[in-house]
């Protein structure tokens, strides 16, 4: 029996979802960019330092990564991979597809426990133009997994043009990041981090199971701007 006031078991009200877009202040954390010389690795590592957060680009070169900091300023950092993943508090792997694995073999130790975003698209080129590879794992996301099974794993920033993201007239990326992950804390900075750049915003996309379908659209992203002389991004609607 029940008295006014109460509820009877099973009646208890359920907690208020959670608000998607509530995402976590990630202004404090180190942002490490390996692969941070390459034009999409230098474009993040720029974006983001330009917003305020702390960066280090990580390079298999010292002097490479050195040259490349310096030359961005911002109070951006050079070292090698293995620092940089020392260092950082989240990691993004943007080094070619040709070295994804060797990479993350060689630095596993050092990305134990830290979040990593990978933004890696594996491609292939022929005379019909770009095309979408399906590593053995997956997709390279699934890979790094696979790789580093001390790390937390999240894959994101694979359709942003690294163009517009080097021009320093640009104020504003207009774009949206698909984030996916494992573990919605996870995803939930990564998505705070996109939203830490003007323009841009982090949307769920799911697991890294379907890593490969974001992966992929980079082929189909290429074909549009070479035949629109553009620099395409995306933009999901209605959320």
């Amino acid at each position: 029996m029940t008295t006014s006031g109460t509820e009877s078991p099973g009646s208890a009200a359920k907690a208020p979802a959670k608000d998607p877009w509530d995402l976590p202040d990630v202004s404090g954390l180190v942002v490490g960019v390996l692969g941070g010389t390459g034009d999409q690795g230098r474009g993040l590592a720029y974006r983001l330092a330009r917003a305020g957060q702390k960066v280090i680009i990580g390079s298999r070169s010292v002097e490479r990564a050195e040259a490349a900091a310096q030359e961005l300023g911002l109070g951006i950092e050079g070292a090698d991979n293995a620092e940089c993943a020392r260092r950082s508090d989240v990691v993004i792997v943007a080094v070619p597809w040709d070295g994804h694995a060797k990479t993350l073999e060689t630095l596993q130790k050092e990305l134990a426990g830290k979040l990593v975003v990978d933004c890696v698209n594996p491609l292939g080129f022929d005379k019909k133009g770009a095309y979408a590879l399906k590593p053995e794992e997956g997709s390279a996301a699934e890979q790094a997994a696979v790789l580093l099974p001390d790390s937390r794993v999240t894959a994101a920033f694979h359709h942003l043009s690294a163009v517009l993201l080097q021009d320093e007239s640009i104020e504003e990326i207009d774009t949206d990041v698909m984030v996916l992950g494992e573990v919605r804390a996870d995803t939930d900075i990564v998505q705070a981090l996109a939203a830490r750049i003007p323009g841009m915003r982090g949307v769920f996309a799911g697991r890294l199971r379907n890593a490969h379908q974001v992966e992929s659209l980079v082929a189909n992203l290429i074909s549009v701007n070479r035949r629109y002389k553009a620099h395409a991004g995306l933009r999901v609607t209605d959320v």
